[in-house]
């Protein structure tokens, strides 16, 4: 269960609306984003570097990384990819 923090200067660490999650940064920028369904991550979710840069996006099933994850350096090339079978890495290339 999601716990309702803000961090010292105000700025929430995160906002639900409907099954779709954003956690924030300190600076109010976007940390992560997907869908939280019964609890749990779920589907499609993207990460970013307290710069609002593209970091990794990667897939999650009952709340478990699955599928392909892909992970970008900070010139926004791809760093690596990686698939995962119930939170088991299976591949990386």
């Amino acid at each position: 269960m999601l716990k309702n923090k803000e961090y010292t200067n105000g700025q929430k660490t995160y906002k639900l609306v409907g099954n779709k999650l954003t956690y924030f940064f300190k600076n109010g920028k976007v940390k992560a984003e997907g869908i939280y369904e019964n609890s749990l991550m779920e589907g499609e979710w993207k990460f970013y570097r307290e710069t609002g840069q593209l970091w990794q996006v990667g897939n999650f099933k009952n709340g478990k990384k699955n599928g392909t994850w892909t992970r970008y350096d900070k010139n926004d090339k791809l760093e690596y990819l990686e698939t995962f079978k119930n939170d088991k890495k299976v591949k990386k290339v």
